[in-house]
């Protein structure tokens, strides 16, 4: 490494890395490039998380199957520590970041549920989602009890606190946008 004068190395390091830094810096959720982001994610074709996948931050669509909680779960707690309300539009994700809300849409039938992550799960291999008996309804699940789904994150929490437009951003309205990115802060704001 070059001798830098009388800069401190840290001083040095954190121009370098600054500068670096600002360009995988996440847009906010309200400019045009958080929407540009979006549209990009949803391009993409979607993941499917197998076994113990890390927590997924990107936003890209993730594919599987979905599945409900059973009645026993009801007010249970989850993993944000609130209480299962079985008639809330709540989701467990093995990955997404808890806070994230999102869109799930059922693949068979076109049926989709706008859903907060708060809980961890399902832990069944080729699940991404567990959903409340309500948001199955609106899937129209039904007695098969999975179906198979894409999950589109909206607003997905990021580990700086802030929060990032996911693929499920692109072809919702400015006012969804911004209702689940306050949903989201919420959320994360409440866990501390």
């Amino acid at each position: 490494m070059r001798n830098h004068g009388s800069m401190p190395v840290a001083l040095f390091l954190a121009g370098c890395l600054g500068a670096t830094g600002a360009a995988a810096a996440v847009p906010p959720p309200d400019s045009a490039a958080a929407r540009q982001e979006a549209q990009r994610l949803d391009k993409l074709p979607p993941v499917t998380p197998h076994g113990k996948a890390p927590v997924d931050h990107s936003g890209r669509a993730q594919k599987g199957r979905a599945s409900f909680y059973s009645k026993h779960f009801t007010n249970r707690k989850m993993a944000n520590g609130r209480r299962l309300d079985p008639n809330a539009p709540v989701a467990a994700s093995k990955n997404l970041p808890l806070g994230t809300t999102a869109k799930v849409v059922n693949t068979q039938n076109g049926k989709e549920a706008t859903v907060r992550v708060e809980d961890r799960g399902p832990f069944v291999d080729g699940r991404v989602v567990d959903v409340t008996p309500r948001v199955a309804r609106e899937l129209e699940i039904g007695k098969q009890g999975v179906a198979p789904v894409v999950v589109k994150p909206i607003a997905v929490p990021q580990p700086d606190g802030g929060v990032k437009l996911g693929a499920g951003a692109a072809e919702a309205s400015p006012q969804e946008v911004r209702r689940a990115t306050e949903v989201t802060r919420q959320l994360v704001g409440s866990n501390d």
